[in-house]
């Protein structure tokens, strides 16, 4: 190369670096989301509020079953600041130790049987003979997938419980053995089988129930997964599902609703991403957005990784004894 190109070059790279079209992304001033589907509503809220303290930044999301959207990270290696799963355990099993140390629970929720008025039997259906309703060959029901979400894997829970509240062991074979084509990856994606009467009902969290307006079963508190005090019982389930790798398999274990949050580690911007969980959780910020969308907004839980958990968001945890 002459020196005349030489210095061509020079200067053509050195414009590159002053003008604004040519600058690689600044990550100090973009925060990555990757998130549960049933937190879309909640999110978006969220970003807008936090943008509104924080008005350079830009938030980008993406909505996923949590199992989905931990690969994003383990297989995919995709940018992440911020991850919030449907379920707390899905970050211990997909991504501590090797893509994050630590994580936060901070919100529960409870499972629900979501329907419209225009559902089949939406008159006749209650709390005492709602899987009698499910089970009927004319009534079309939809769930997420257990292989990618976690509503998908509480679906399951929730029939597997109903065996033992109701002491009849083929409740579950029944209903599970229906509707297999109205499976879907994420909650979120169950929404419009619903508003669309392409189905009659839906295995559902109530906070998203409540969000799209559907009535819905409330079901008693040994199934609908929603009672810390109950863990004990909820543990007398499980299942199997996919798990972290192609051809593995993970234990599902029934356990309470609780959603956690993490920083992967690597992430672009961490900073940023310790600003928007302090705010989401603070009482003066993100914490009555989360419970205005239906969830309730968890104590500081113990945890055995304290000492992994960022200084400045210790005080959402506790030590775990």
């Amino acid at each position: 190369m002459n020196r005349a190109l030489k210095a061509l070059v020079s200067i053509l790279m050195i414009m590159c670096v002053l003008l604004p079209g040519c600058r690689q992304p600044d990550d100090s001033s973009t925060l990555r989301i990757i998130h549960a589907g049933s937190l879309s509503l909640v999110v978006k809220d969220l970003v807008a509020a936090f943008q509104k303290e924080h008005p350079g930044i830009t938030i980008l999301t993406e909505s996923w079953g949590s199992k989905d959207g931990a690969r994003q990270i383990t297989e995919l290696n995709k940018p992440c600041d911020l991850f919030i799963s449907a379920d707390d355990r899905i970050i211990e099993a997909f991504l501590i130790p090797d893509y994050t140390t630590w994580s936060i629970p901070f919100a529960g929720n409870e499972m629900v049987i979501a329907f419209t008025d225009r559902s089949r039997y939406a008159e006749e259906i209650t709390a005492e003979n709602w899987y009698e309703v499910l089970a009927r060959p004319n009534v079309l029901t939809a769930r997420s997938s257990p292989d990618a979400d976690p509503c998908g894997v509480r679906s399951v829970l929730v029939m597997l419980l109903s065996d033992l509240y109701y002491n009849d062991a083929n409740i579950s074979d029944r209903l599970l053995a229906k509707d297999h084509n109205f499976i879907r990856p994420k909650e979120a994606d169950l929404i419009a089988l619903l508003q669309k009467r392409s189905v009659d009902y839906l295995y559902l969290y109530r906070s998203m129930a409540e969000q799209h307006g559907f009535r819905y079963v409330k079901l008693s508190d040994s199934i609908n997964l929603a009672h810390p005090s109950l863990e004990n019982y909820y543990q007398q389930v499980s299942f199997y599902t996919a798990g972290t790798s192609p051809g593995s398999s993970h234990l599902e274990v029934g356990a309470p609703i609780v959603y956690g949050v993490t920083i992967p580690t690597g992430a672009p911007n961490p900073v940023k991403a310790e600003e928007f969980i302090r705010f989401m959780l603070n009482r003066e910020g993100g914490a009555p957005i989360i419970e205005g969308h239906g969830q309730n907004v968890l104590s500081p839980q113990p945890v055995a990784w304290y000492h992994e958990v960022p200084e400045g968001l210790r005080h959402l945890v506790k030590k775990a004894e």
